[in-house]
């Protein structure tokens, strides 16, 4: 099993030349990010996470977290270098300055994220949640709320966590029926369960904060009526510290198919004091606002975890395929490494450059992410805000199903040994996994896509957006590169044809959606064959061969599957529904 080398050259290219961070730091905002600062970041990150966190994604697999007495243990190791996480400040790289962050681009945040992400998966769960928790009570909490947590949830001294899910709705937020009481002092008492709480407990933080979705007395039904509650582990003391413990538990922990590392845990609230004690977080009933403010953050950090394993899964492969020896290459007169076959070489650049082009896509929407807040005018404030949300469902899907397939796809370069656990080839996939699945299932992103992200402006954004990346196929022209061009275009024509056809069946709610999931998936690769075009333009201006090839196979003989997906998005929901339930 190889180890974990971080990319730099490959993300400081996409920093430069698709996350337009040059543009960033001449922001008000951004001035400190100066470009040594930044290198040095990106440079001591690598080294902590290849030299601590990757070593421990074999061996935490191995061992998985347990409930001892009541208690989360997480594997051996995790302790010691999480405690290094939070004392190098790792959790605070994009985090408002106010309550102790470095307020880095948030560009500069996903470089890390990536690194962190794809040296350790499950490990990384942990800062992904609390800082979609950073999220919510930085734009919905009260000003005390934000001093007495942010701080410490910025710097990882605390951890968050979500609870969303309850056994009976599943997906189905609005299904939940968790109480909130409230208590005459201004707090809540909590009762009922949650499942699938990701580092809903463990050892390695003093504290874990929950952000909970219950319901008050009287409240509307469905998501109407929902309210969002901090409710610590520890409730905080006069100083701030963790003081008496809430009425809170794990019950149990999933035995999971992958992400054995990071406790998913069954959490019970008020089985033994009469109720968790609970601070609204917000305004009553308003929970989901807060909840998608949190999401929406997850969901970008879901779609660099499929990126980052696909990263890790591509190293190993071609580690693999560099030193094992199988058959004859053609012309060769010994036995040959199996990276000199054909179809070898076709499945290392199918993951290679699969994986440059979501790098790409992740950091335009990064740099989208800082823009909508801190872009100079009104006008590009609003633009910025409308492409990252049109962009959200999108990198959530293509990114983590590319994931799970790219994953797959290492496995098969090993061949038989692949399937065999001691590669550690499976863990990647079993790890996988899981994205296409939380923070909203790529079912329900498409849905989002089609039916709340299409529309905006009556359906004349996503016309707008479309057009914008159709400056690149222009750009591969100035190249020279013509097949790369007419690729391009006609994935675009592709991709307007779709929206055109969605958006022509708003009155058919199933015709829109038997076609959402393959219009999200091909939005991404065409959106990512955008961004390659980009890329492909900026390593002939800088003389980078190999980015020259990667995008050009991504441009030539990725890309045009886009185009195969469009009879799908256009079927409608005819055969779909032409079999009933039984016979199906």
């Amino acid at each position: 099993m190889s180890g974990y080398t971080a990319p730099l050259d490959d993300i400081r290219f996409s920093l430069d030349h698709v996350g337009g961070l040059g543009d960033l730091v001449c922001l008000e905002a951004f001035r400190h990010a100066e470009a040594d600062l930044v290198s040095a970041v990106l440079d001591e990150g690598a080294r902590f996470v290849q030299d601590l966190v990757a070593p421990l994604n074999r061996s935490g697999d191995i061992e998985g977290s347990s409930l001892v007495d009541g208690e989360v243990r997480t594997p051996s190791g995790f302790k010691e270098a999480y405690k290094t996480f939070v004392n190098a400040g790792w959790g605070g790289i994009d985090a408002p300055a106010e309550w102790g962050g470095h307020q880095m681009p948030r560009v500069v945040g996903v470089a890390f994220e990536e690194m962190f992400t794809a040296a350790n998966l499950a490990f990384s769960n942990c800062p992904l949640l609390t800082a979609g928790a950073v999220t919510a009570l930085a734009a919905h909490g009260t000003r005390d709320q934000q001093d007495r947590y942010l701080p410490k949830l910025i710097t990882g001294e605390w951890s968050a966590a979500m609870n969303l899910t309850e056994p009976q709705a599943g997906s189905d937020v609005g299904a939940l029926t968790m109480r909130a009481i409230p208590a005459g002092d201004g707090t809540y008492r909590l009762t009922g369960n949650k499942i699938f709480i990701t580092y809903g407990d463990h050892d390695m933080a003093s504290n874990v904060v929950h952000l909970v979705l219950a319901r008050v007395p009287g409240s509307p039904p469905g998501t109407r009526g929902i309210s969002m509650f901090i409710v610590p582990k520890f409730l905080p003391d006069a100083n701030g510290e963790p003081g008496e413990a809430n009425d809170l538990k794990v019950v149990s922990l999933e035995h999971k198919l992958g992400i054995h590392a990071a406790p998913t845990c069954v959490m019970a609230y008020g089985d033994d004091a009469g109720g968790a004690v609970g601070f609204l977080l917000g305004t009553v009933n308003k929970g989901m606002r807060n909840m998608f403010s949190m999401m929406n953050t997850a969901r970008i950090s879901v779609a660099i975890q499929g990126m980052a394993v696909a990263e890790r899964a591509y190293q190993q492969a071609a580690a693999f395929a560099r030193e094992r020896r199988q058959g004859r290459a053609v012309g060769a007169s010994e036995t040959s490494p199996i990276i000199d076959h054909p179809d070898v070489r076709r499945m290392l650049m199918t993951m290679r450059s699969n994986t440059e082009a979501m790098r790409a896509l992740l950091y335009r929407a990064a740099m989208h992410q800082d823009l909508a807040q801190h872009a100079r005018t009104e006008q590009d404030r609003g633009w910025h805000t409308d492409c990252l949300a049109l962009l959200t469902p999108v990198v959530k899907t293509w990114c983590t199903d590319l994931g799970v397939e790219t994953a797959s796809l290492g496995i098969q370069i090993h061949g038989g040994m692949g399937y065999i656990e001691e590669t550690g080839a499976a863990q990647h996939w079993r790890d996988a996994r899981i994205t296409p699945i939380y923070e909203g299932t790529n079912g329900i992103q498409s849905i989002d896509l089609v039916m709340r992200k299409l529309p905006i402006d009556g359906g004349r954004f996503v016309h707008r957006y479309i057009d914008s990346l159709r400056l690149s196929v222009a750009g591969l022209r100035e190249l020279g590169w013509d097949r790369a061009a007419v690729s391009l275009s006609t994935a675009l024509d592709a991709l307007t044809e779709g929206a055109d056809h969605l958006l022509s069946k708003a009155g058919d709610p199933n015709q829109q959606l038997a076609g959402a999931s393959p219009y999200c998936t091909m939005f991404g690769i065409v959106a990512g064959g955008a961004m390659m075009a980009g890329a492909a333009q900026a390593a002939v201006r800088t003389g980078h061969n190999q980015k020259q090839v990667t995008t050009r196979f991504y441009l030539e003989q990725v890309l045009p599957t886009a185009t195969g997906l469009l009879p799908a998005v256009k079927a409608g929901a005819g055969d779909l529904f032409a079999i009933d339930a039984a016979s199906l």
